[in-house]
């Protein structure tokens, strides 16, 4: 009986796991206002914290997400982060969000991943098409066109994308369930990393001349 107990208390821990580690961890504080100086501060999450009690608003505050940014790029939008690079009030809440430019008739956020959230996506302007990818071995693409008030959710590390296929310019503002999200563009990372990928590798993984990949990674 005892052998059972423990049986269970692992295997329920181990069902545990992955919900611990989905996201930040939760604070054991009111706040922890990231700053760049050691001096007589707490470590945290990474960061270093100001002493609560000389905390300001400014901490907690961002102007500048209601500015139009520009799109004349190669992929035709641009992302506006606000996490706790931007905003060191931000540090151990466990939240972030986004601002979301696309250029009409074809402004793509490209396919991405966001290693450590979740993303819930809400347009302002605009119609775009979305989706994401289920993990191996399904790889299904689970996809809608949206229009301004509705709202999409990406889930944690799910290869996703955003396309502007109105013939007007379109916004869109997203939540992510991470401080500091990261982001992994798939196309610049696997044909644009420095050292480049060995293109031999790269041709067989997508069945493609080497000639060709060798060309791919002259453009990233």
């Amino acid at each position: 009986m005892e052998a059972l107990q423990i049986f269970v208390a692992i295997f329920i821990l181990a069902l545990a796991s992955p919900l611990t580690f989905a996201s930040d961890p939760s604070p054991l504080q009111d706040f922890c206002v990231a700053i760049n100086d050691p001096k007589g501060s707490v470590f945290v999450n990474g960061k270093f914290c100001k002493d609560a009690k000389l905390a300001k608003a400014d901490d907690f505050y961002f102007s500048g997400l209601h500015i139009r940014k520009n799109t004349s790029n190669t992929f035709g939008s641009t992302v506006t982060p606000l996490n706790v690079a931007q905003m060191p009030g931000l540090h151990t809440l466990g939240i972030s969000m986004v601002r979301i430019d696309y250029a009409p008739n074809g402004g793509l956020n490209p396919p991405h991943t966001h290693p450590r959230a979740s993303e819930i996506l809400v347009v302002l302007e605009g119609t775009r098409h979305v989706g994401f990818i289920t993990s191996n071995p399904d790889n299904r693409l689970i996809s809608k066109v949206l229009y301004p008030g509705d709202v999409f959710v990406f889930p944690v590390g799910l290869i996703h994308f955003q396309y502007n296929i109105g013939n007007t310019y379109a916004v869109a503002f997203a939540g992510l369930s991470s401080e500091n999200p990261g982001v992994i563009t798939i196309a610049n990372t696997v044909f644009g990393s420095n050292p480049s990928i060995n293109a031999d590798i790269l041709a067989k993984t997508f069945n493609l001349d080497r000639k060709m990949v060798k060309n791919l990674q002259s453009k990233f």
